[in-house]
């Protein structure tokens, strides 16, 4: 039998007929040679980061969509073939979004029995004085939503880990998400985060737990490769009120970055990494904070208040906290921005 012209044969180990051509570097290579690398890489991201030590419990942020299920699986493969000697457990957080996260839920579960790994659920509903996402959005509307799910998903994750012992969780957050990031703290202007919202790990005065993200330099089209041709269990379906999120706008532009220059992402990475940025001193100069904890919830806080309970006290007296509803006439901030405009006036 004639061999194939070497033109047609994996880039990498030169034996296989190429089944993808790689995203990120737009090589031909074979399914193996795909399984081979992408792995490799998170693995030198976790070694390069020093993310884990033996004996360590660690959680991982389960969503049952396909980032966090390709990490989990992931995760028990490396820790397998490299003696990490970490125990992993499954964390997940349930938002309260009736048709999106009760249906993905279902994936963890299955995740659960496929990986063979404990698993824990945590729900806005026992948190939250009852309240569910779906809740929220009947009061507040869907403009603003994103920014109380985000408030009270950290919280919640930060609890869970804390029911299992566990100070260390690892998120699904990959290379396009931390592009969008960057993007996201330019367009806002917002300083602050901008010079720390590349780091792979991440832990504040605010938090006891501390958050990694073994995911950093892997491209979302790769993630989905892995996840087809391993024929992962993932719930693919967007949550229900994420187009309002301003996430979006980043998103669309970094895909069309991404299609003129397949280096665009990590190049976003890159630059976000090597910002420095002069503080100012005098007045505007940034007071160090000093950790509390909240007088209602026990959870840490540089205030009286922790942000989840500063939400909350708006839902529960049948308005958002920011009074969405009494912005004055000719303000130019839309909702969203009022909502961060009172965070920030909170020393968090």
């Amino acid at each position: 039998m004639p061999s194939l012209p070497l033109q047609s044969l994996c880039e990498l180990c030169s034996a296989q007929k190429p089944s993808l051509r790689r995203p990120k570097t737009g090589q031909k290579i074979c399914q193996q040679c795909f399984f081979h690398v992408f792995e490799t890489e998170i693995h030198n991201t976790i070694t390069a980061a020093s993310l884990f030590h033996p004996g360590e419990r660690v959680a991982i942020g389960a969503s049952g969509g396909k980032d966090s299920t390709v990490l989990a699986h992931v995760m028990k493969t490396l820790n397998e073939r490299y003696s990490y000697g970490v125990d992993f457990v499954l964390l997940s957080i349930d938002e309260g979004i009736r048709g999106y996260r009760d249906d993905s839920l279902e994936t963890v579960k299955r995740n659960q029995q496929q990986y063979s790994l404990p698993l824990k659920i945590v729900s806005y509903k026992d948190l939250y004085d009852g309240w569910s996402m779906d809740n929220i959005v009947a009061q507040i509307g869907s403009k603003n939503n994103c920014t109380y799910c985000g408030v009270f998903r950290r919280q919640a994750l930060d609890r869970g880990a804390q029911m299992l012992g566990i100070n260390h969780v690892l998120t699904g957050h990959n290379a396009d998400d931390m592009a969008e990031t960057v993007l996201m703290n330019i367009l806002r202007g917002d300083t602050a985060r901008l010079d720390r919202c590349t780091e792979i790990i991440t832990q504040s005065a605010e938090s006891p737990i501390k958050r990694s993200k073994p995911l950093k330099f892997a491209y979302e089209k790769e993630i989905v490769l892995y996840a087809h041709y391993k024929k992962l269990d993932y719930f693919s379906t967007e949550c229900t009120y994420s187009p309002e999120a301003f996430r979006g706008t980043a998103r669309t532009l970094i895909k069309n970055l991404e299609t003129v220059r397949s280096s665009a992402i990590i190049d976003i990475i890159h630059s976000g990494e090597t910002f420095a940025l002069q503080r100012r001193g005098g007045k505007n100069q940034a007071k160090k904070l000093v950790a509390g904890v909240c007088e209602r919830c026990g959870y840490i806080s540089s205030n009286k208040l922790c942000k989840a309970c500063v939400l909350l006290d708006g839902l529960n007296a049948g308005r958002a906290a920011v009074q969405i509803s009494l912005e004055k006439p000719g303000d130019q901030d839309d909702g969203a921005a009022l909502v961060r405009k009172q965070l920030e006036h909170l020393s968090f």
